[in-house]
C-alpha cells in the first residue's frame, strides 16, 4: 500500500471565518482522494461533522488588535500549548496553518523545532507591513501557499519556496453564480420588489470587528432609509458569530425592519444592490459577486494608530487592492461615520450608470486570481510534502 494510504494526522489551523471554509474544502478534497487523513487543530464548530478534532474553535479565537488579543490571551495561549503538547507527543505528518500570523508563525517555529514541515495557505500580509517576518518565515516554513500573484513575485525576491495556487474562492463563485430568473426569485422570497434597492450589512467576522463596526452601520441604515425610504436592508453573518448573539445587539426600538441571514455568502451578496462591508475577506467575496460597495473599519483608538502607521499603501480594502485602484470607497475610523457611509450608499442607489462601472470593474478581479482549482493544488502540495518527507527518512 502507498504510505500516503496510511492514516495520517494532519494539523490545521483554521482561526478566521474564511479560513475554516478552506479548511473544510481541504478535509473533503482529502477524503475524494481516500487519503484517510485524519485532521485537527483549530477550526469552526461545521468542521466537527467532517471528523475533524477541534482543540479549540475558530469562534474564540476570531480576535484582532492588541486588546482585543489580551483580553483572549489565556484561550489562545491554552490553544498553542495544546497544540504544541499534541505535536510533540504524536508527531503530526504536517502542518497547514492559514492566516492568523502572530499566532502561526509563533506555532511554526515550534513545529519546526519538533521537525514537522509547514505549508502556510493564505499569506501574512508581508507585502504591506512588517516585511521583516519574511526573514523569519523563510527559516521556519516549508513553502508558502499564495492567493494572489504579487505574492508569489514578493516571497520568490527573498527566495522563499512559494507557489501560486490560486484564490479557493474563486471555486466558490462558480457554484453560486445566480441567474438572473433565480436572482429575481430570491429577492422576491426576501420581500424586496420592484424598484426597491437591497443593502447588506457585512459588519465582520470577528467578536471585536463587531464591536467597532456595527453599531455605525445600523446608524448609517437609519440615515438612509430617512432619506431613501425605498431601501431594504439585510444583515450577513458570518460562520464564526451566532446568529442570536447579532440579533440581540440591534436595540429593540431599531425603526427599520431588516433580515439577518447566515447562508452561503457568495449567493445572497448577488442579491443585494450595494452593501456596506468591514474590511477582509468580505471585501473580495463582495468583489466577486459584482456587488458594489462602501468599505469601512474601525477599530480601537490605539490599534488603529499603529495600522495607519505601520501598513503601507494607499488602499486598504482588498478588493482595490487587487484592482490597483480604488474602485469602491474606503472608509477608516473617524472617516467611517454613519454619515459618509449613508452618502456613499446613496450615491449607488440615486446612480445607474455608477453602480454599471463599479461592477463591470468589480468584474476584473477574477481574471487577477488566477484559474480555479485552488483547492486541489494545496493538497497536492500537501502529498508532495509529505511524500518528500518520507523519502528523506
Amino acid at each position: 500500500m502507498n504510505d500516503l494510504q496510511k492514516s495520517n494526522e494532519i494539523l490545521i489551523v483554521a482561526a478566521e471565518a474564511s479560513s475554516e471554509l478552506y479548511a473544510r474544502r481541504i478535509m473533503e478534497e482529502a477524503g475524494k482522494r481516500s487519503l484517510r487523513m485524519s485532521f485537527y487543530g483549530i477550526g469552526s464548530h461545521a468542521m466537527n461533522s467532517q471528523g475533524f478534532d477541534c482543540v479549540e474553535t475558530s469562534e474564540n479565537m476570531a480576535v484582532v488588535g492588541i486588546w482585543e488579543v489580551l483580553a483572549h490571551w489565556s484561550v489562545i495561549s491554552r490553544a498553542f500549548k495544546s497544540l504544541i503538547g499534541r505535536a510533540s507527543q504524536k508527531k503530526p505528518r504536517a502542518a497547514i496553518l492559514m492566516d492568523y500570523p502572530g499566532f502561526n508563525l509563533r506555532l511554526a517555529k515550534k513545529l519546526h523545532g519538533l521537525g514537522i514541515p509547514v505549508l502556510y495557505f493564505i499569506s501574512p500580509q508581508v507585502w504591506a507591513w512588517r516585511t521583516g517576518r519574511v526573514h523569519l518565515i523563510k527559516r521556519i516554513v516549508s513553502r508558502m501557499l499564495v492567493v494572489f500573484p504579487f505574492e508569489k513575485e514578493f516571497y520568490e525576491g527573498f527566495n522563499v519556496p512559494v507557489s501560486f495556487v490560486g484564490h479557493p474562492l474563486l471555486d466558490e463563485i462558480k457554484t453560486s453564480t445566480l441567474t438572473v430568473s433565480a436572482r429575481k426569485e430570491a429577492r422576491e422570497e426576501l420581500k424586496v420588489g420592484e424598484g426597491e434597492f437591497l443593502v447588506g450589512l457585512l459588519p465582520g467576522s470577528r467578536d471585536s470587528e463587531i464591536k467597532h463596526n456595527f453599531q455605525t452601520q445600523l446608524r448609517a441604515v437609519e440615515e438612509i432609509f430617512l432619506q431613501r425610504p425605498k431601501t431594504r436592508f439585510l444583515i450577513l453573518i458570518a460562520p464564526t458569530l451566532q446568529l442570536d448573539k447579532i440579533q440581540s445587539l440591534i436595540p429593540k426600538d431599531f425603526p427599520i425592519s431588516m433580515r439577518l441571514i447566515k447562508d452561503e455568502p457568495l449567493k445572497i451578496l448577488q442579491l443585494c444592490d450595494a452593501c456596506i462591508v468591514a474590511s477582509g475577506t468580505a471585501t473580495l467575496m463582495t468583489g466577486l459577486a459584482q456587488t458594489p460597495m462602501v468599505i469601512m473599519y474601525k477599530m480601537n483608538s490605539l490599534t488603529g494608530f499603529l495600522a495607519r502607521r505601520l501598513v503601507r499603501g494607499t488602499f486598504f480594502g482588498m478588493a482595490n487592492l487587487i484592482l490597483g485602484e480604488k474602485v469602491v470607497p474606503e472608509l477608516f475610523q473617524e472617516d467611517a461615520s454613519p454619515a459618509k457611509l449613508a452618502l456613499e450608499i446613496i450615491k449607488y442607489i440615486d446612480d445607474e450608470d455608477l453602480r454599471s462601472a463599479v461592477r463591470k470593474k468589480l468584474g476584473a478581479i477574477k481574471d487577477r486570481l488566477g484559474n480555479s482549482g485552488a483547492i486541489p493544488r494545496v493538497v497536492d502540495n500537501l502529498v508532495e510534502l509529505i511524500s518528500r518527507q518520507e523519502s528523506s527518512t
